[in-house]
């Protein structure tokens, strides 16, 4: 009887040495960032999405195609609660699953991270990976400047 195998296309050294910085730097994304806690129990908290961060409804209302894109482009989740807070303006409230994509909204759109029903104030990581941006990417709706 002959014995089936199993290969796919043979990997270029150079998409070996891409996978293998990948690979190593999964640790890295995966590990608990200090001072950014899972929210814990407040109104609509969710323990599958423990991550919280606020943006600035105006914010939100003024920029809503530019971050919906950058999310989509970047593969964040954009994932409203539906809780408003009234701290010192009106502030919307988005939820993750995963620490480093919160991490990544809130660094971008200067959110406020949530810890509880107050806003919490971490220090901003160094090494954060930057996000790509819009440079009239087709999720881009804006009109182009003349």
């Amino acid at each position: 009887m002959k014995r089936a195998t199993v290969s796919g296309p043979a990997n270029t050294s150079d998409e070996a040495r891409r996978l293998a910085r990948g690979i190593a730097r999964l640790p890295e994304f995966m590990a608990q960032r200090r001072g950014f806690f899972p929210r814990g129990g407040a109104k609509r908290w969710n323990p599958k999405r423990p991550y919280h961060v606020a943006l600035e409804d105006m914010y939100v209302r003024e920029h809503w195609f530019s971050i919906d894109a950058i999310c989509k482009l970047n593969s964040l989740p954009f994932n409203a609660t539906g809780e408003k807070i009234q701290q010192g303006g009106t502030w919307c409230v988005y939820e993750f699953i995963w620490q480093m994509d919160a991490i990544l909204f809130w660094h971008r759109f200067q959110g406020r991270w949530l810890r509880g029903v107050e806003f919490h104030y971490p220090e901003t990581l160094q090494d954060l990976p930057p996000l790509k941006d819009l440079q009239r990417h087709p999720y881009d709706r804006r009109k182009p400047e003349r």
